[in-house]
């Protein structure tokens, strides 16, 4: 079957599953081996700070796509299963732009749309993807790998000790992290005050942010691993008031790569949150991971 993944995402659960796609999103970066093929669309940002590449995402999205997907690459390929996605237009390329790209083109794949709101509509991906490439009992396994693992970390949170948490997605302006990541942060044993479970994420203005006063902070961009947020950390830590806030005086305030853990709706959520309860309670789950940071 040839399987063409058009968002990081769909590409990790592929390879989860044991499928290698044909063809993948030029954001694909996991696991490593995806670098040896195509890429099926190029994206119109490439600002480096982060306001800039905001203004430059508001500025495609108001035109139109804010990708370009390689019609011609997706004809010589002759695909069976498109694996797409319809979270988030920005994030990666979305259904809609592939069903305008595949109505002037000749082949007629299969299209399946991966929705995520939840952690728990993460395993439901799991479960799809595992249908439509004929790999269900894969799929199940992983899935009940995945639950018990998060079970495993919520029966050794500490009873009555949650601490005020904000992961930040976005540095300029702030946004912190919404759908599944209250799940995340909730498995994790932390409380998170910015934002409803399910709901996308939103703007949040500094004063609120440092009027809820972070007891722990993870900044996890998206698209951004831990050394690029580095480079422009400088747009959190030169704010009034940075110094003031409780994680920042008690050095819990961290850096984790975005893109692997937080920010794409992949079974690594699950590791993002076995990391987010050692940040939450060290006493209980050990020493920082080595892969995240403190600035």
């Amino acid at each position: 079957m040839n399987v063409i993944s058009t968002s990081p995402s769909s590409t990790e659960i592929l390879y989860a599953l044991g499928v290698e796609p044909v063809a993948v999103s030029h954001a694909c970066d996991y696991p490593p081996e995806v670098a040896e093929l195509p890429a099926i669309d190029v994206s119109k940002v490439d600002a480096t700070a982060s306001a800039d590449r905001h203004e430059q995402v508001r500025s495609a999205t108001e035109d139109g796509h804010l990708y370009r997907m390689d019609a011609d690459r997706i004809s010589e390929l002759e695909p069976d299963l498109i694996v797409t996605q319809g979270v988030c237009g920005v994030c990666a390329v979305d259904d809609v732009l592939v069903g305008e790209t595949l109505s002037d083109l000749a082949v007629d794949p299969d299209v399946l749309a991966l929705q995520a709101n939840r952690l728990e509509d993460v395993l439901t991906c799991v479960r799809d993807v595992g249908e439509a490439v004929g790999r269900e009992e894969r799929a199940a396994t992983l899935v009940d790998d995945l639950r018990r693992r998060t079970d495993a970390v919520e029966k050794r949170v500490p009873d009555g000790e949650r601490p005020r948490t904000a992961v930040l997605e976005w540095m300029d302006p702030i946004r912190p992290g919404g759908s599944w990541v209250p799940d995340v942060v909730r498995v994790a044993g932390g409380e998170y005050g910015l934002g409803e479970p399910g709901d996308r994420s939103a703007p949040l203005e500094w004063e609120e942010f440092l009027a809820y006063d972070p007891e722990v902070v993870v900044v996890a961009p998206c698209g951004f691993d831990a050394e690029r947020t580095l480079e422009q950390f400088h747009e959190l830590s030169d704010r009034p008031g940075w110094d003031d806030l409780t994680a920042v005086r008690e050095d819990r305030a961290f850096v984790l790569d975005g893109s692997a853990y937080l920010t794409r709706w992949t079974p690594r959520l699950v590791d993002a949150a076995e990391r987010l309860a050692a940040l939450c309670h060290p006493d209980e789950f050990g020493s920082t991971p080595e892969d995240v940071v403190r600035p």
